[in-house]
């Protein structure tokens, strides 16, 4: 039997210095993604997303990805789910990114908050017709009798809107705008690489400026 505190690895892949990183931390975050993607690392798209609810215990889940710009970071799903409620409560989040054939973490904290009407429209109306039909059926995070009930939900609605179903009001977008971002490289005796960009508020009007630092492993 294999004790879990034996378990070791060595990260030898890569290193993170400052002369090689970007000064935007959005750019680095696009090249590493970019780069998990040419590798084909599974679901280089999924991130855990954590939230903290009002009796102020975190709770995590993973999610996907859905767009990134400047603006920050976009997902869709369910208003009405517990990440949603939480989020309705403490606007405030984290996410995380673990590409683990690549050896390599981003991390990124900030505000969240809900994205346009016409972007949930026009990402939905891009989803499968089944996963269209899913945002309907499935009542997030509430408790139900079996999954007859998905099921049955599936049919009557797919029964009812047919080809076009029209995007849920307790459906759509959130996108996080970040703060601080953590880009994390595994390195070799655990001295791991990892920086971090903290955004930094100006006086007179001023553009935000991105503050870049090494931070002990």
């Amino acid at each position: 039997m294999t004790h879990i505190a034996d378990l070791r690895k060595s990260y030898e892949l890569a290193e993170l210095n400052e002369d090689a990183s970007h000064a935007d931390p959005l750019k680095q975050f696009e090249q590493w993604l970019n780069e998990a993607i040419t590798a084909e690392v599974p679901e280089p798209n999924a991130m855990t997303l954590a939230t903290v609810g009002s009796n102020l215990r975190p709770s995590t889940r993973v999610v996907l990805i859905k767009g990134f710009d400047e603006r920050g970071i976009v997902w869709y799903t369910n208003f009405e789910s517990q990440k949603g409620r939480e989020l309705a409560g403490n606007p405030y989040a984290a996410l995380q990114f673990h590409w683990v054939e690549l050896e390599r973490v981003v991390r990124i904290e900030g505000l969240v908050e809900k994205v346009s009407d016409d972007e949930s429209d026009a990402y939905y109306r891009s989803r499968p017709l089944d996963s269209r039909i899913g945002a309907w059926a499935s009542p997030q995070s509430q408790v139900i009798s079996g999954r007859g009930v998905l099921l049955a939900n599936a049919a009557r609605y797919g029964a009812q809107f047919l080809l076009n179903p029209p995007r849920p009001p307790h459906w759509g977008g959130y996108r996080l705008k970040p703060d601080n971002w953590q880009f994390w490289q595994g390195r070799k005796s655990r001295l791991h690489d990892r920086l971090r960009y903290r955004l930094q508020p100006l006086k007179n009007g001023q553009d935000p400026l991105w503050i870049r630092e090494r931070l002990a492993p």
